[in-house]
């Protein structure tokens, strides 16, 4: 007696199909191929790859091109994004600690909306990471050649700048990206404590520069406050959200940490709250040395006002090599959360499957980390700063409101679900951080959301030509 022959799946309902949260832990304990990744990162290790992938984007990177959107007001453009991204936060601590994949929130929304949802998610991350890697590369090149400046040299602008800026290759930018590379290839607790390194340097860094910068603190500067009005200092926040995309990274070394419902709720709410309090400090410094007007988009800021105060180019050098150390950290921890999520999509049949393959002897992804420095060194070489913080941003803000979703989804589906950490004022805060996301989304540029229909469209042919036909769901 022959069975019946299986009816195809419809589209409909493979993209409505939810992967259970068991499911999703097994698979995670078993790995690829019998090889899961090595849990050997604590609440420390996490809070400084947090820590590392955030602080120092907005300051050493992006205030150069929100001061002019929002004058001396860009310390309100930080907090606005801080506090949009703390409701975040408290999101991905409850879905981390209960869901603790390196998924991130691809893992999330495909256990409460969906393999559509899900689909959406990891394509807005795969731009979120990979681009934001490209973008903090790019204004590296700027300190590169302000440490060039103190013994009189200056970085062609052939190899300093790609195409849309006046050069025709970003060389510094790709080198960084191929050394971060090369510090992830070992495994994740030896890159993790050459992060921890980098990390302390840009904090003393930046409080160096605070000190510094308020000894000539003139509060003159600050009038008038918002000159662009209201608008301005929401499109700075919109802007300026690219800077607290960090504490995401810490959710997708869920299957490298020692005890992953207890640590990564830690790790990124106390992330949130440093990063926040240092960038809104080195804002009001900044703005107090130094008139908003005088801000441009094609200088090392932070660099200038210290040479300014102090008037010594030595000083310039630590400060330009400190901060070249500082965006190393960023580029370094993005690009780990990169080829996670990568890892998890394969393991689901989402992406081919040599993203998902773990070397036994190191514990790591070589071949996905290998494809994806090399194509993000690319895009750091040719692609302007400006366009790059732009998309990374709105593709930070989807994902973000979609975790937020997935918190109140999760609690109505599955309410005995154990959870290490549960968000406050439920569920007013994942509706707020919701409305968050979305505001600042609808104040970026109508080019960006171009770019961002455009990437999702590729998104969708992607989908129907491979994740659909080799989905472990299916």
């Amino acid at each position: 007696m022959t069975s019946a022959p299986t009816r195809p799946t419809s589209l409909r309902h493979q993209l409505a199909r939810r992967k259970p949260i068991e499911q999703l832990q097994a698979e995670a304990a078993a790995g690829v191929d019998g090889e899961p990744l090595r849990r050997s990162l604590g609440v420390w290790h996490l809070m400084m790859i947090s820590v590392g992938a955030t602080l120092g984007t907005g300051i050493l990177v992006v205030l150069g091109t929100a001061v002019p959107l929002a004058g001396p007001a860009v310390w309100i453009s930080f907090m606005l994004a801080g506090v949009a991204a703390l409701l975040s936060a408290l999101s991905y601590a409850e879905m981390a600690g209960a869901v603790p994949t390196s998924g991130s929130s691809y893992s999330y929304t495909y256990a409460t909306m969906g393999e559509g949802i899900a689909w959406v998610c990891g394509w807005c991350l795969v731009l979120e990471y990979a681009v934001s890697v490209a973008a903090v590369a790019v204004g590296a090149s700027e300190y590169v050649d302000e440490t060039l400046r103190v013994f009189g040299l200056h970085l062609p602008a052939a190899i300093a700048a790609p195409p849309g800026d006046g050069g025709v290759v970003n060389l510094p930018a790709a080198v960084l990206v191929l050394l971060a590379m090369a510090v992830l290839l070992p495994g994740a607790r030896e890159s993790a404590w050459v992060n921890t390194l980098m990390v302390v340097v840009k904090i003393a860094l930046l409080v160096f520069f605070v000190v510094v910068a308020f000894t000539a603190f003139s509060s003159q500067n600050f009038a008038p406050l918002a000159p662009m009005g209201a608008a301005g200092v929401t499109a700075a926040a919109s802007r300026l959200f690219f800077s607290y995309i960090g504490f995401d990274a810490a959710s997708t070394a869920g299957e490298e940490a020692k005890d992953p419902r207890r640590d990564l709720p830690r790790a990124i709410i106390g992330s949130i709250v440093i990063v926040t309090t240092l960038y809104i400090l080195v804002a009001i410094a900044a703005i107090g040395a130094r008139p908003w007007t005088s801000f441009s988009s094609d200088e090392a800021s932070l660099v200038r006002i210290v040479v300014e105060v102090t008037g010594q180019p030595v000083v310039a050098l630590v400060f330009s090599i400190g901060a070249v150390i500082a965006i190393a950290s960023v580029v370094l921890t993005v690009l780990y959360g990169q080829t996670r999520i990568l890892l998890t999509m394969a393991r689901d049949g989402m992406v081919p499957t040599v993203f998902g393959r773990v070397s036994p002897r190191t514990g790591t992804p070589v071949p996905n980390t290998l494809i994806v420095g090399v194509v993000v060194a690319v895009g750091a070489a040719l692609v302007p700063l400006g366009e790059l913080a732009d998309a990374t941003s709105i593709g930070t803000l989807v994902a973000f409101a979609l975790v937020n979703v997935s918190v109140i989804l999760l609690r109505r589906t599955r309410p005995e679900l154990e959870r290490s950490y549960r968000v406050p004022l439920f569920p007013v805060v994942p509706a707020l951080g919701t409305l968050c996301c979305v505001l600042l989304a609808v104040f970026l540029g109508a080019g960006t959301w171009i770019a961002f229909g455009l990437w999702m469209v590729a998104g969708a042919v992607l989908y129907l030509a491979y994740g659909r036909r080799h989905s472990t769901l299916r």
